[in-house]
């Protein structure tokens, strides 16, 4: 191992997605619980604060009970045989200020001393005011006392009185709360944190079991599936994602094989019949005729490597995009009756019946070749797999928003099995008859291409011995008169 793995490993470990959910939890929950404690501290000394004023108040009603002005002078009045009674004047006596009207103090406690006592102009101001004045003041120990300061009406006597509490009691008690808050603190964070830790592992274990899949998947282990947990969560969803992915790409592997040996084999052949025409043309051939028919079976052979060239051409111009659609307003209905008309004599050799049932007039905004070549390919194979004495018909159907091809036979049909991938490129259906003229499986996936480059929709019905019905939507959009139809070419079939 060398020297920088740990190095490498705690880069590995934080820069993890587990490390930052677990960290970013932590850092949410540390705050959430600073905010909590500074919030219950605060909150604390406010309910302290608010019972000492109600005291306050009570003891200020209570004051008032007992004493009394007597020609300018304070007096007591109380048992002072009582014990509780005279522990009560006593208490109310402890933070206490008493002055006249102008400031001279009458009578002051020791504890009040401490603080200072008010001067006569804080108390003329104070007389002043209706309302009573409340304010901390702190003695020379540093212990916090709230004062209730206002006015003493006894008779005709005007007086300014303070009466004071203590808050050492309830901040010692607050500051108890906070310290063993806040020394516990650490501890819950740390236990967040481990907690946070255990439960990212085990949300992220599903990721990682992907990653782990993902790592395995090889060209020819695409198979591979990654069991659900049956939570219907966000996991859960991105593994049943997954593993339709890996199905997708299962299935174009497959195709690009068979693909791949069907071309080998559609190339060999006809390359194989040209060396043997010209082998033989080379070396057994002694007249001009024999000359020439080798050159016209190797020139058949040649058109037939042209025809897979072009298909797989417009195969990889349709799938990059490079094949743009040329559109204009078509006569859709005309359009059908000549690839019809073209494909009168292989139908008549065939011997199947082709007939053309179409609205007149109707309009489609479209590529003409590329349509032409839709009409071409569906017919062609109508006709080509239906037996003789069957029947190929084509149907144009318009609506107000809606073109509607419909290409009918009375074919050998398609199994169901294979109804759902006839439009996928390169699938052919397996045969076990030997036929020449069979092709890449190249002809329907155009004729998918087509609809879809058309913003329309293709469905296939068929029962195998009863045919098979290809029904092609388009939408019609907002045309109004045809552009003029060229000749049509004779299109091969790809």
């Amino acid at each position: 191992m060398s020297s920088d793995s740990p190095a490498a490993f705690r880069t590995h470990v934080t820069r993890g997605l587990r490390f930052r959910l677990t960290t970013s939890y932590v850092l949410f929950f540390t705050a959430l619980l600073s905010f909590l404690g500074l919030f219950f501290v605060e909150t604390l000394r406010s309910i302290y604060s608010d019972q000492v004023r109600d005291l306050l108040d009570e003891e200020w009603g209570a004051i008032k009970g007992y004493l009394r002005i007597e020609k300018g002078k304070p007096a007591w009045f109380y048992d002072r045989e009582d014990p509780d009674e005279a522990f009560v004047v006593e208490r109310l006596r402890r933070v206490y200020f008493l002055a006249d009207a102008e400031g001279r103090v009458l009578e002051v406690s020791n504890t009040y001393r401490e603080f200072g006592i008010d001067p006569p102009d804080a108390v003329r101001a104070a007389l002043r005011s209706p309302q009573p004045a409340w304010r901390v003041r702190r003695n020379e120990q540093g212990i916090a006392y709230i004062i209730r300061s206002g006015v003493l009406v006894d008779g005709r006597h005007r007086m300014y009185m303070a009466i004071g509490r203590s808050l050492a009691e309830g901040s010692r008690l607050v500051d108890r709360f906070a310290w063993t808050y806040f020394l516990v603190l650490p501890l819950m964070i740390l236990s967040g944190w481990l907690i946070g830790w255990l439960m990212a592992g085990r949300a992220l274990r599903p990721l990682e079991e992907l990653a782990r899949t993902a790592q395995r998947i090889t060209g020819s282990n695409l198979a591979v599936q990654i069991p659900t947990r049956g939570a219907g969560d966000e996991l859960d969803r991105l593994i049943e994602a997954f593993n339709r992915m890996t199905e997708r790409l299962d299935s174009s592997f497959r195709q690009t094989r068979q693909f791949s040996t069907d071309v080998s084999h559609e190339l060999r052949t006809p390359l194989t019949a040209i060396r043997g025409q010209l082998e033989v043309a080379l070396f057994a051939a002694t007249s001009t005729e024999q000359y020439r028919e080798a050159i016209v079976n190797a020139l058949q052979d040649v058109e037939r490597l042209s025809q897979i060239v072009r298909a797989l051409l417009l195969l990889a111009q349709s799938e990059s995009g490079q094949l743009a659609l040329q559109k204009q307003v078509l006569e859709i209905s005309a359009l059908a009756r000549e690839v019809a008309d073209q494909l009168q004599i292989p139908a008549e050799a065939a011997g199947v019946r082709l007939s053309v049932s179409a609205a007149p007039a109707c309009l489609l905004e479209a590529d003409r070749v590329q349509m032409e070549r839709l009409l071409s390919n569906l017919l062609a194979n109508a006709v080509k797999y239906t037996p003789a004495g069957g029947s190929v018909s084509v149907a144009v159907r318009c609506r107000r928003d809606e073109v509607r091809i419909v290409v009918d036979d009375t074919g050998v049909g398609i199994a169901a099995d294979h109804l759902p991938h006839i439009f996928d490129r390169f699938y052919r259906i397996p045969s076990t008859e030997k036929d020449p003229e069979r092709g890449l499986g190249l002809g329907l996936s155009f004729v998918a291409w087509i609809v879809r480059a058309h913003g329309g929709s293709i469905d296939v019905q068929s029962k195998p011995g009863e045919g098979t019905r290809f029904t092609v939507r388009l939408p019609a959009g907002n045309v109004r008169e045809p552009a003029p139809m060229p000749a049509l070419e004779p299109q091969r079939k790809s």
